[in-house]
């Protein structure tokens, strides 16, 4: 008969056999980051059908949005759904707090509306640099308690548990990824987490993101960036590592982790990329040629089932973002509001060509507001000195990302900017009474005013409803929403 130890083990391996095979994506097989931080989100059926009608089959949720969770029941879309770093505390201190947690958003869902929850992912990015230790005492605690609420609730081999990780948590002293070890500050750390995963039937979840090697370096090799075309000679800056060429960022990076897995006996982890992508929009390196090269290249590898030299299957990897969202904070750059393979409204940025070489298609079904803009009035002077403060209040509630210098609207002249500033304000306002009120500075036009690269948006229409009250909107996005009443209030006063 096994002894206990041997039977722990033995359990142990079996997990991680299932694990590394359940992770391993199918050629073909498609996942994406659907975020709700937007103003006006793209409602749930719309979006579920946008995914499948371009063969996403699994989806990730930074929270458990009641909307978005219940377009996605009796859909067969896989769902993997967040646990927000601001609940790692109470989650950590109370297994009560988790059962809660687990039975409000997870359970509720698969049993009442048929949610295909498989996976719980506990915090985002806990352990990033820029976070100086805040949530690092509190992540493996609440992820114990996840999973001990899983047990209790009769889900744990349905629903497993994963932290997803921002690529920071290791390193390279020497560039090669056979060197790779996790950052030294939270080595211990991150071996007591992995451990636990590993032994318990989760996996790891890795964020990576080649554009802002790109965008914080000068100097970053611009074409090790990308994945290289077919028959294409390699990037000068590519890695000889042993007898293997790295000619690309993303297989540096995913195996300088996957070795440092290995240094700590942890190689058995499955480990799937949570966050991949490139924005087309708030910097110089975002444009949709960029993104169309960089996700096109991503997409061949998916869709080819091609891995890394480390790790020859490719594992699930959910591209970010499946949409713009306009509420997003901006702290880490304008950029931040413009992942989305697609626009805020579904709409195709750049083509994309999936299995069997056919395009990425637009969402279907999409309502909008009036066919409408606001902009400065022809009479209207952009030296007016009452302009600065007009556009300044616009965009201090309105998204003016596309403004900036490089970005798709930076090529406007003065009369433009004002234009877009105003008209971002009316959009986000649901084009309200009183919204295109700046001093008598602006009009309402039916002539759509865009310009070259330069779209003036109309919004989606989402129903209605108050905009501070919006149904499908996260929590986040309707704090925004809120103030950007009061903010309309005190315009139109």
């Amino acid at each position: 008969m096994m002894g206990s130890c041997a039977r722990v083990h033995a359990l142990a391996v079996a997990w991680a056999v299932a694990a590394l095979l359940s992770r391993a994506t199918p050629a073909g097989a498609l996942a994406a980051n659907w975020g709700t931080r937007a103003l006006h989100p793209l409602p749930g059926d719309v979006t579920v059908r946008l995914l499948r009608d371009n063969g996403f089959d699994k989806v990730k949720l930074f929270e458990a949005d009641p909307s978005a969770l219940r377009a996605l029941g009796h859909t067969g879309i896989q769902v993997m759904v967040g646990l927000p770093n601001e609940l790692l505390a109470p989650v950590s201190s109370s297994v009560a707090a988790a059962e809660q947690w687990v039975l409000h958003n997870v359970s509720s869902y698969i049993s009442k509306l048929g949610v295909d929850i498989r996976a719980v992912a506990v915090g985002n990015e806990p352990f990033l640099k820029s976070y100086k230790g805040k949530f690092e005492a509190a992540t493996l605690p609440a992820v114990q308690n996840v999973q001990a609420a899983l047990v209790k609730a009769g889900l744990a081999r349905q629903v497993r548990v994963t932290v997803p990780l921002n690529a920071d948590v290791y390193e390279s002293l020497d560039g090669r990824p056979s060197a790779g070890d996790f950052r030294p500050d939270i080595a211990g750390l991150m071996v007591g987490l992995v451990r636990f995963l590993l032994d318990n039937g989760g996996f790891l979840t890795i964020n990576i993101y080649p554009f802002l090697s790109l965008q914080a370096d000068p100097n970053f090799p611009a074409d090790y960036a990308y994945f290289p075309s077919p028959g294409s000679p390699p990037s000068q800056a590519s890695v000889q590592d042993g007898g293997v060429l790295y000619t690309n960022v993303f297989d540096a990076n995913y195996d300088t982790l996957i070795s440092a897995l290995e240094k700590h006996g942890l190689g058995a982890i499955a480990v799937v990329v949570g966050e991949i992508g490139w924005p087309t929009d708030g910097d110089k390196s975002a444009n949709a040629a960029n993104a169309q090269r960089f996700n096109q290249g991503l997409f061949d590898r998916i869709l080819a089932g091609k891995g890394t030299p480390r790790r020859p299957q490719m594992p699930d990897v959910y591209v970010f973002a499946l949409l713009d969202e306009d509420a997003k904070s901006i702290d880490p750059g304008s950029f931040e509001r413009h992942w989305g393979v697609f626009n805020y409204d579904g709409s195709r940025k750049y083509n994309l060509r999936l299995a069997g070489g056919r395009s990425i298609a637009p969402a279907r079904g999409v309502r909008y507001l009036s066919r409408q803009w606001c902009v400065l009035r022809p009479d209207a002077s952009p030296a007016d000195p009452a302009i600065g403060g007009a556009v300044g209040y616009a965009c201090q509630y309105a998204d003016c990302t596309s403004l900036g210098a490089g970005s798709s609207c930076g090529g406007l002249d003065a009369r433009g900017n004002v234009s877009y500033a105003f008209n971002q304000f009316f959009q986000a306002a649901n084009q309200m009474k009183g919204s295109c009120n700046f001093n008598n500075l602006s009009m309402i036009t039916t002539s759509d005013p865009s310009q070259g690269t330069c779209r003036f948006q109309i919004e989606i229409d989402t129903g209605r409803h108050d905009l501070a009250v919006a149904s499908s909107a996260s929590a986040a996005a309707t704090s925004v929403a809120a103030v950007l009443l009061l903010a309309l209030l005190g315009l139109v006063i």
